[in-house]
C-alpha cells in the first residue's frame, strides 16, 4: 500500500493529474477470473504484485478523498461474481451495440470511428479495401470510408465514397434494395451538413421511395426517412412541410415501437424545433417536455443525452423571455454534463454558450463575458483553430462587450 501510494501521491508536479489509490477486494468463492501473485518473478522485488488476467471485472464500491487532497483519491473495488445479473446484462448490451454480425475487422474500424480515431480506423478500411478482390463486397468499405471523411468534415471525399458505394450497388442490386436507400442517406446527409438542402431533398426522397417499394408502411426505417426529410425541410425554412414529414415520422413510431422508445423522444424534440423555428413556442415547449420525458424513463438522471433535452427547453423558455426558466434549464443540461463528460468535451461549450446569452439577456454581462469565454476556452482545447465555432465564441464574447459599450474589445 504505501508503495501504491507514493505513485499515486506522485501528481503533485503536474496540477493536471490526480492521483488514483485502488483498493480490491477479491473473494476467490464468487470468480472464477484468475489472479495469481508474482513476487517471486517479478522485477519489482519489493512491490508485492498481483496480476489479474484481462478480462477481470471490477464493481466500484466507494470513492473518497485522502487526507483532505482535493487531487488524491481512493477508490475501492470489488471484483465481480461470476453470477452478476448487472454483468451478464451489460455484457450483452456491449456485445449488441458493437456490431456483433459484423466480421471482426469491421467491428474494430466501427469502434475506433465511435473512439473518434478516424485515422486508424481509414487504415484499417483502406487495407480491408485492398484486399477485397469481388466490386460488390467493396461497397461497404466505400461506405465505412465515407463515413470517417464526413465525420472529419472532409465533405467533398465523403461525397465521392458515398457515391462510389451508390454505383456498385446500382450494379449489382435490384433498383429497390434496402441498401441502395441507405446510401442515397448517408449522401443527403453530407449535402445537408454542407447546406446543399435541395440536394440533400432529392438524395433523401430517392430513399424514401426506395423504402416504400421494399417495406410495410409503419417500418421504422421509413420514420428515419421522413425524420431526415422533415430536418431538411427545416433547415430550409419551409416549416408547414417540416411538421408534416416529423408527424409522418411520429405516426410511424408511435404503431411501430413501444411508448418509451428514444425515436419517439426524436420525433417529439424535431417537432419542437419546428414549432420554435415558426415562433410557436408553447407547442415548441410541449413537444420537448414530452421528449425529455420518454428519455427519463430509460436513462440515468445525469446521461448526456438528458442534456440535450434541458438545452432545447431552456432555449425555448429564452425565446418566451422567460429567463429564469431557461437559466434553470441550461445550468441543469451543464451540471449533467460535467458530470458525465470530459472538462473539455465540446457538448459543454453548446451549454455555456447557451447560459451566456441567457446572462446577456437578463444584462449579468460579466456573468455572459465569463460563460462565453469557457465556450471559448474549452473549444480552443478541442477544436482546429480555423473550425467555426471558434469565430462563433469570439461572437458571441464581441456581442457581450458591444451591449457593455466596450466597443474597442468589441
Amino acid at each position: 500500500r504505501e508503495v501504491s501510494y507514493a505513485f499515486a501521491e506522485s501528481n503533485h508536479a503536474d496540477p493536471d493529474l490526480f492521483g488514483i489509490l485502488f483498493v480490491m477486494k477479491v473473494d476467490p468463492s464468487q470468480s472464477t477470473t484468475r489472479f495469481a501473485s508474482i513476487v517471486g518473478i517479478s522485477k519489482f522485488q519489493g512491490e508485492e504484485e498481483v496480476l489479474f488476467s484481462m478480462h477481470s471485472v471490477f464493481r466500484i464500491q466507494d470513492i473518497k478523498q485522502m487526507g483532505g487532497n482535493n487531487r488524491l483519491y481512493e477508490v475501492t473495488l470489488t471484483l465481480t461474481a461470476d453470477n452478476d445479473p448487472e454483468l451478464d446484462r451489460l455484457t450483452d448490451y456491449i456485445r449488441q451495440q458493437s456490431y456483433p454480425d459484423s466480421d471482426p475487422w469491421y467491428r474494430l474500424g466501427l469502434v475506433l470511428q465511435e473512439m473518434s480515431q478516424f485515422d486508424k480506423a481509414e487504415d484499417i478500411y483502406q487495407v480491408l479495401l485492398d484486399q477485397t478482390k469481388d466490386d460488390k463486397d467493396k461497397a461497404p468499405l466505400y461506405i465505412h470510408l465515407g463515413s470517417i471523411k464526413k465525420r472529419q468534415r472532409k465533405y467533398e471525399e465523403a461525397l465521392t465514397l458515398y457515391e462510389t458505394s451508390v454505383a456498385i450497388y446500382k450494379k449489382n442490386h435490384r433498383p429497390n434494395h434496402p441498401d441502395l436507400a441507405a446510401s442515397y442517406s448517408n449522401i443527403s446527409s453530407v449535402h445537408r451538413d454542407m447546406g446543399n438542402y435541395p440536394k440533400a431533398l432529392s438524395s433523401h426522397e430517392k430513399a424514401l421511395a426506395i423504402q416504400q417499394q421494399s417495406l410495410p408502411p409503419n417500418h421504422p426505417s421509413l420514420a428515419v426517412s421522413y425524420s431526415n426529410i422533415g430536418n431538411v425541410y427545416d433547415d430550409m425554412g419551409n416549416y408547414p412541410k417540416a411538421l408534416s414529414s416529423h408527424g409522418k415520422a411520429l405516426e410511424i413510431r408511435q404503431q411501430s415501437l413501444p411508448p418509451n422508445h428514444p425515436s419517439l423522444a426524436t420525433s417529439y424534440n424535431n417537432i419542437g424545433n419546428v414549432h420554435n423555428n415558426m415562433g410557436d413556442y408553447p407547442k415548441a415547449l410541449s413537444s420537448h417536455e414530452k421528449a425529455l420525458e420518454i428519455r427519463q424513463q430509460s436513462l440515468p438522471p445525469n446521461h448526456p443525452t438528458l442534456a440535450t433535452y434541458y438545452n432545447s427547453i431552456g432555449y425555448v423558455y429564452d425565446n418566451m423571455g422567460n429567463y429564469p426558466k431557461a437559466l434553470s434549464s441550461h445550468e441543469k443540461a451543464l451540471a449533467i454534463q460535467q458530470q458525465s463528460l470530459p472538462p473539455s468535451h465540446p457538448d459543454l461549450t453548446s451549454s455555456y454558450n447557451y447560459i451566456g446569452k441567457v446572462h446577456n439577456n437578463m444584462d449579468n454581462y460579466s456573468k455572459a463575458l465569463s460563460s462565453h469565454e469557457k465556450a471559448l476556452e474549452i473549444s480552443q482545447q478541442s477544436l482546429p483553430p480555423n473550425h467555426p465555432d471558434l469565430a462563433a465564441s469570439y461572437s458571441n464574447i464581441s456581442s457581450v462587450h458591444r451591449d457593455m459599450g466596450n466597443y474597442p474589445k468589441a
